[in-house]
């Protein structure tokens, strides 16, 4: 398999678009989601997308190659939700193994069969680590901000089985993403590592992308973007980046600001602009794709793609006015000389 470090310095990556997006657009029913095996489950399952690896893998894999066709290099497994702290809210904590391994295969068959056809444009699995539905930082109680809802134990013990999954199903990097509480995702880090150090493997690429959830230009616990890099740069990602919560538009300052300080690639893939008030994405993908063409020719990413709103259009845009700048260089940074 190739390295995608060597790729990331030929060219720009792209980066899939949202799964939630494409998803709604097959109008499932509860039915859909239960499929035979679930279809006396006892808790309502409509809304659980990860559970489609189960349930629907065509309809994934479907999505997986239409966003291949687009001109994705990376594309994330279905597993935004997939670990037993957020599965929890369907009572099916004990399926978080399963699905990630299922949501690994599937993207890695979708993958296989395009790099077969162009091995000189090698793609990537990332298998996809979200923030969880609780936090480690923050009390979900306004009287009582001493309490939290999850301990770091058990945050690590739901990340680690997501690793194993994950990595046993085949991702080629591992990404946590669309992070608003640094703890959590830190709990996800130490999760990978301990994972490879425990199975004595080479451990996968971490790529880690944050989000900045409104003007202040801070994540939701509280951390400035350069906060925010400092506190995860032990890890030595492969890339840093931003996804999530803001347009294009809201977050170019942010991504140059990114692309001055990080010492690793830079990625950024921004919502299809901010929801309207039906919480529905208008931005076009011609629209989305001047944003982050102006981001390439400033070089301030190495890695582009889109989240929230973003379809294959919007990919395959993207890849079209992206393709024509070099990627963003890799600073030479300095080390003080002890003394």
């Amino acid at each position: 398999m190739t390295d995608i470090r060597q790729e990331l310095q030929k060219r720009i990556l792209i980066i899939d678009g949202a799964m939630g997006t494409m998803i709604q657009r097959h109008h499932l029913k509860e039915e859909d989601y239960r499929g035979e095996r679930f279809s006396n489950w006892p808790s309502d399952l409509k809304g659980n997308n990860d559970l489609l690896c189960l349930t629907q893998p065509g309809i994934i894999e479907g999505i997986h190659r239409e966003y291949l066709t687009a001109g994705a290099d990376i594309i994330e497994t279905n597993t935004f939700n997939a670990q037993r702290v957020s599965l929890a809210d369907y009572q099916m904590e004990a399926l978080a193994y399963d699905i990630n391994y299922a949501a690994a295969k599937i993207a890695k068959k979708a993958t296989a069969d395009f790099n077969r056809q162009n091995p000189e444009k090698p793609r990537f699995v990332a298998g996809a680590i979200g923030p969880m539905n609780k936090t480690l930082s923050l009390s979900p109680d306004v009287n009582n901000p001493g309490f939290r809802g999850l301990l770091w134990d058990e945050a690590v013990s739901a990340y680690y089985e997501q690793v194993k999954a994950l990595v046993e199903g085949g991702v080629d990097l591992l990404l946590v993403e669309t992070i608003f509480d640094t703890l959590n995702a830190k709990a996800a880090i130490y999760a990978i590592k301990k994972y490879f150090q425990d199975t004595h493997q080479p451990e996968l690429p971490i790529m880690i992308s944050g989000t900045i959830t409104d003007a202040s230009g801070r994540t939701l616990s509280g951390q400035t973007l350069e906060a925010f890099y400092i506190s995860l740069m032990h890890a030595r990602p492969l890339s840093i980046g931003l996804n999530c919560a803001l347009g294009a538009a809201d977050m170019r300052s942010h991504i140059e600001e990114l692309s001055h300080i990080a010492s690793c690639y830079t990625s950024a893939y921004p919502n299809a602009g901010l929801p309207n008030t039906m919480g529905e994405y208008d931005e076009q993908p011609e629209q989305t794709a001047h944003f982050l063409e102006d981001w390439a020719r400033e070089g301030f990413v190495n890695i582009v793609g889109g989240c929230c709103g973003t379809t294959p259009d919007h990919i395959r845009h993207i890849a079209e006015h992206v393709k024509k700048f070099p990627p963003r260089q890799l600073p030479v940074v300095e080390t003080a000389n002890a003394s």
